[in-house]
């Protein structure tokens, strides 16, 4: 192949032009192979941020990704294969009881999934929480735990989609993570080279979330179904509202514990109701007929989830951590709780010890927000809000005070609309 100069492919992108296949393919092997800087990448990224990439600029910048590392074989096991992804938000801990739920329903589910960073949690972040869970498979053990559990929560593979793990830490310091086709070229090419054969796309707007305007949550909606598409996994997004935290739950083994109290056929109404519309449309797409209600409340969704963990190593049984301080947020008047800001109680927990701001930072497992109040409620002044969860006084300080204008509280009752909207397919 070619060689280009790195600066000539940032200046023709800088330029606005269409970049050839050829050199995409130069541009991210040679960064594979650490002959363009990460100064050269960071640049290149820029300006892809302003000045996009067309459709067959993103289908070779993805295809490349993929093909830069291996592909996780799925088509031996007797289920068909489905995964969900979502693209993050305050107490999204749907994965926790999606996976197990769908797995009890008769599919394969591979979620290979992530880590926190910032306002937003991580899936492995809270699995983490559970005594002697680990996150680390190989390829032969995650087909053998879809084989005979039927989920699986992992880490993905340091041999998947190698060039994004690069790029994805890449993109959060240098101001490019909200760039759609990167968000979508790095999500897909994982999704696609985990080797699932069906995906379903829980694509976040609102405060709370990555992208805040629907119309651009709907874009990047479209464009990861067409990119799964043309690679062959049949995928659907559904766009939901992430302007007020997801339960009542944000921190680590909060979410695990609330998680379970839905498996077991309680929680949070909301909870409890976008897992059951998402697990309906992944049964739909792999072609079965199950009610996935019913295996929530039967208890045969738990059973599962119990088996998933324990696969890995953890103690479904355990006594979940507890943070050694719990301090609660009064409200200031009495009124109805007009809003709740999803991104102000994210950053609260992030600040308490749950999130990170790099990568490489430590978590607390106990750290976080439990939600004392939902939107509509009646509250009286002085009644709490919140319960903060910390480890030391320190981190409770910085909490107290990113959680201060969390809640509007108003005169009269608010209108509380349905803010999901339609579901995007190809």
């Amino acid at each position: 192949m070619t060689a280009f100069s790195a600066v000539d492919v940032i200046a023709a992108k800088r330029d606005g032009g269409v970049l050839s296949d050829e050199m995409i393919t130069w541009m991210l092997d040679a960064y594979g192979r650490n002959e363009v800087a990460e100064e050269q990448m960071s640049a290149l990224l820029m300006a892809i941020f302003f000045r996009g990439l067309n459709d067959h600029e993103l289908d070779t910048w993805t295809a490349r990704m993929i093909t830069s590392g291996e592909r996780l074989d799925l088509r031996g096991l007797s289920r068909p294969t489905v995964d969900k992804h979502s693209t993050g938000g305050v107490g999204d801990k749907i994965s926790l009881i999606l996976a197990p739920l769908v797995a009890a329903c008769g599919a394969a589910v591979p979620q290979l999934s992530g880590r926190g960073l910032g306002h937003t949690g991580g899936t492995l972040d809270k699995l983490e929480s559970i005594p002697g869970w680990r996150a680390t498979l190989s390829n032969e053990e995650i087909v053998e735990q879809l084989e005979t559990v039927g989920a699986v929560i992992c880490a993905a593979g340091a041999g998947l989609a190698p060039i994004d793990r690069r790029l994805y830490s890449l993109r959060d310091v240098t101001g490019t993570v909200e760039a759609i086709p990167l968000i979508s070229s790095s999500i897909m090419s994982k999704k696609i080279a985990e080797g699932t054969s069906a995906l379903v796309l829980d694509v976040k707007f609102g405060n709370g979330a990555f992208i805040s305007e629907p119309d651009r949550a709907r874009l990047l909606a479209r464009t990861m179904v067409r990119l799964g598409e043309a690679h062959g996994v049949t995928t659907v997004a559904k766009l939901t509202s992430m302007s007020a935290p997801l339960g009542r739950a944000i921190g680590n083994a909060l979410e695990v514990t609330e998680s379970v109290e839905v498996l077991r056929g309680g929680g949070p109404s909301d909870v409890r109701t976008l897992t059951l519309e998402l697990a309906v449309i992944m049964l739909e797409l792999v072609g079965l007929d199950a009610d996935p209600a019913t295996a929530l409340d039967d208890g045969t969704a738990y059973e599962v989830y119990r088996r998933m963990i324990t696969a890995q190593g953890g103690d479904p049984d355990a006594a979940m951590p507890i943070a050694s301080l719990i301090e609660e947020v009064p409200a200031p008047r009495s009124g109805f709780v007009q809003s709740i800001d999803a991104r102000s109680v994210g950053v609260a927990a992030w600040r308490l010890g749950a999130g990170r701001a790099r990568k490489e930072d430590p978590v607390s497992a106990t750290a976080g927000v439990m939600c004392l109040v939902r939107e509509g409620d009646r509250v009286e002044a002085g009644q709490s809000l919140f319960a903060l969860h910390a480890d030391d006084d320190a981190h409770l300080d910085l909490g107290r005070e990113a959680i201060t204008n969390a809640v509007v509280i108003g005169d009269e009752p608010p209108s509380l609309d349905d803010p999901q909207l339609d579901l995007v397919r190809a």
